[in-house]
């Protein structure tokens, strides 16, 4: 079990970044991204993003436009917590595709 501190944080980052990509996606019109889970490293360096983007057809597009811009993502998580936390912890993104893997097997049991 992780301690508090690190939960908290975890928090307060999908917060912020759920945020983030909500106005990120209101300039990609008709496409919802969300902030599934958010992990930290123990000394609040770098912290892995799981994010899940409907439609998923448009996922892998949209997901390497992501990360390309992961730059400027980090730079208004920092001006979001600058006050919270010392350093902005380097951001690295994943594509969780749980909800297709769900889809995928209600399809099947439906069958």
């Amino acid at each position: 079990m992780k301690p508090t501190r690190e939960d908290k944080i975890c928090r307060m980052l999908q917060k912020e970044l759920g945020d983030i990509f909500l106005l990120y996606a209101k300039k990609l019109q008709g496409v919802i991204i969300s902030v599934s889970d958010v992990s930290i490293s123990p000394d609040f360096a770098l912290a892995r993003v799981y994010i899940s983007i409907f439609p998923s057809e448009k996922a892998g597009d949209i997901f390497s436009t992501i990360d390309t811009d992961s730059k400027s993502i980090r730079f208004e998580l920092g001006k979001r917590i600058k006050n919270m936390m010392r350093t902005v912890p380097e951001l690295t993104f994943v594509l969780d595709d749980s909800l297709n893997y769900l889809e995928r097997i209600d399809d099947l049991l439906k069958k």
